[in-house]
């Protein structure tokens, strides 16, 4: 039997974006039915990807503003990064950019396995805010994968947390074993 790759990863983003609508969502398999503020949690779940089982732990984080600051245990230890915004609130979109420049500061430009992440796309078309080009393009000028969804559909949930494994995945085969770029 293969061992289980331990996996953990860090959801960011502003504040009512959904953040922890997916974790739950992908970990629980329900939706909430409430929005409850999140100060930080952690949630763990084993899942298999082709041949591979992961053990997976989702650090869901407080929403974070342009005043907020990352804090190092974000950082180590840690292996991707989901960013979320809402396609409704631009103002979510901005504060996606300046969270992704703050952990370019602490990380250094090595390559960063990040999933940029579109949600509340089940959202009537005069709510929407920030276009599906619009967070395309910001995804591929960091280098990153690009997902638009909506946390209400357990499916998009689950394309999330499968896509940062292979992002992470991608970004590790990329260096080879002697040029990793971690911080531990």
């Amino acid at each position: 039997m293969p061992l289980v790759k331990h996996r953990k990863v860090v959801m960011l983003g502003y504040p009512a974006v959904g953040k922890s609508s997916l974790a739950v969502h992908f970990v629980k398999g329900e939706f909430p039915k409430e929005y409850e503020p999140t100060i930080e949690n952690t949630w763990s779940k084993t899942f298999v990807i082709g041949n591979d089982e992961f053990e997976l732990d989702v650090v869901d984080t407080a929403g974070q503003n342009e005043y907020s600051m990352i804090p190092h245990a974000f950082v180590f230890g840690i292996h991707g990064y989901i960013v979320v915004y809402s396609v409704g609130c631009e103002r979510s979109f901005e504060i996606a950019r300046t969270l992704h420049k703050y952990l370019v500061d602490l990380r250094g430009k090595c390559l960063m396995p990040i999933v940029l992440v579109a949600n509340k796309s089940d959202l009537p078309p005069q709510r929407r805010e920030v276009r599906y080009e619009e967070g395309k393009k910001l995804a591929d000028s960091w280098g990153a994968a690009f997902m638009e969804v909506s946390a209400k559909n357990p499916e998009d949930s689950k394309m999330i947390f499968t896509k940062i494994i292979q992002e992470i995945d991608r970004v590790e085969r990329s260096f080879g074993d002697e040029k990793k770029c971690r911080v531990m």
